[in-house]
């Protein structure tokens, strides 16, 4: 079995899930309060959940690519471009991970009782207390379901991450990229090793999510 492409995915999926959680927490907060727009904005944020890998990874190429003008920006200040390097495999899995993080954020926000946050405001407390102190602690189960169901989902990306950052041995081959190579170089054993431990990780996630989520009356 090849380590290198499973050490890789972990910590591209580490880096962007946690790129992902600050973005997806902020929106979902944002989502909780009524704005023109609001509507619009959870569709942009949920679409990539729903579009073929390969449109999603043409369309941040287009945003991000060589030729655009974010592209040509960071290439002019940093000296190397975004896509087809590990920064591209980041982007693509924090964007696969983003609208599993936000529903599950934006619902768990939801569901903490107001009056318990009125009370803290009766208390003396300002609006981000009662957010950071009452309102995050108690939606706290369902924000952690929602990073590690984002965590699986950049951990396994394909489609978005062969897109934007190619597939490019000890530099963006993942884990899923290099079983899809394995297999199609009759590499069976060296896929089957990867495989297990994806398979594996994949239902111990799902354990804990359902176990952080089960309401306490399901016990």
């Amino acid at each position: 079995m090849e380590w290198d492409p499973l050490l890789l995915s972990f910590k591209v999926a580490a880096i962007s899930t946690i790129a992902a959680t600050i973005i997806g927490v902020a929106f979902a907060t944002l989502l909780t309060k009524r704005f023109p727009g609001r509507d619009i904005l959870d569709v942009l944020l949920t679409t990539p959940m729903v579009l073929p890998p390969t449109v999603l990874g043409y369309y941040v190429l287009v945003v991000l690519g060589r030729r655009s003008w974010i592209g040509e920006t960071y290439e002019d200040i940093f000296g190397s471009s975004i896509v087809f390097t590990q920064k591209g495999a980041v982007i693509a899995a924090a964007i696969g991970a983003l609208p599993l993080i936000v529903k599950a954020a934006r619902a768990a926000l939801e569901g903490v009782d107001p009056t318990l946050l009125r009370a803290a405001r009766t208390l003396g407390a300002s609006k981000s207390r009662a957010y950071f102190t009452v309102a995050l602690p108690l939606a706290a189960p369902g924000v952690l379901a929602g990073v590690m169901l984002g965590f699986a989902r950049a951990l396994g990306d394909f489609g978005v991450t062969l897109m934007v950052a190619g597939d490019i041995p000890g530099e963006t081959q993942t884990a899923s990229l290099a079983i899809y190579d394995a297999i199609q170089g009759n590499r069976q054993s060296d896929a089957a090793g990867m495989i297990a431990v994806l398979s594996a990780f994949a239902i111990v996630t799902l354990y804990v999510v359902n176990k952080l989520t089960r309401k306490p009356h399901e016990d």
